[in-house]
């Protein structure tokens, strides 16, 4: 089987679009907000992120044979989670970013699917991580992502719930 007639390479390409132009989106928002008087916090983790998500993309990519055939039903809930990331990203529109950036008068989304979840974006990647590896078979990459994946987002967590919290706390009514 040739690399073009694969569909781990047509699939793994796709993502890699999709990723790629959700850094320039996410670049753009930020460098924006930014300019508006935002503040990005817990900025040093950041590189992790990329890190994981590209090494994610690699590993799969390195230890999947190409003519593997993906499991169909899996790459289709991948898919249906790609629509729910575009569900977030047009939910929070200029506010959509990859890091942790806050605008310290702005309202806080509670539309779309902030609505159900406090942190959709994160149950959507936790999904996309164990899942796209192993449309492919790749047990051992979902298990080893998702874990490292925890981690990250547990440290994460802690950053962006202060942040809100400070975000809560400025647009809580005020007792006089």
């Amino acid at each position: 089987m040739s690399l073009v007639h694969s569909a781990l390479f047509w699939i793994l390409g796709l993502v890699v679009i999709q990723r790629l132009a959700e850094l320039a989106l996410a670049g753009t928002n930020t460098r924006r907000l930014l300019e508006r008087g935002a503040r990005e916090v817990g900025r040093a983790h950041y590189p992790f992120f990329i890190l994981l998500h590209g090494s994610w993309l690699i590993a799969i990519a390195a230890t999947t044979p190409i003519a593997v055939r993906p499991i169909w039903p899996l790459v289709g809930i991948f898919a249906g989670l790609q629509l729910l990331r575009i569900w977030v990203i047009l939910t929070l529109g200029p506010y959509w970013t990859t890091r942790v950036i806050t605008v310290a008068h702005a309202p806080l989304v509670r539309t779309g699917p902030f609505r159900v979840v406090r942190h959709p974006n994160y149950w959507i990647v936790v999904g996309e991580i164990a899942v796209l590896p192993l449309a492919f078979g790749d047990w051992l990459i979902a298990l080893i992502w998702s874990i490292l994946n925890a981690l990250l987002l547990r440290h994460r967590l802690t950053i962006e719930s202060a942040a809100l919290a400070e975000r809560e706390a400025l647009s809580a009514p005020q007792l006089h």
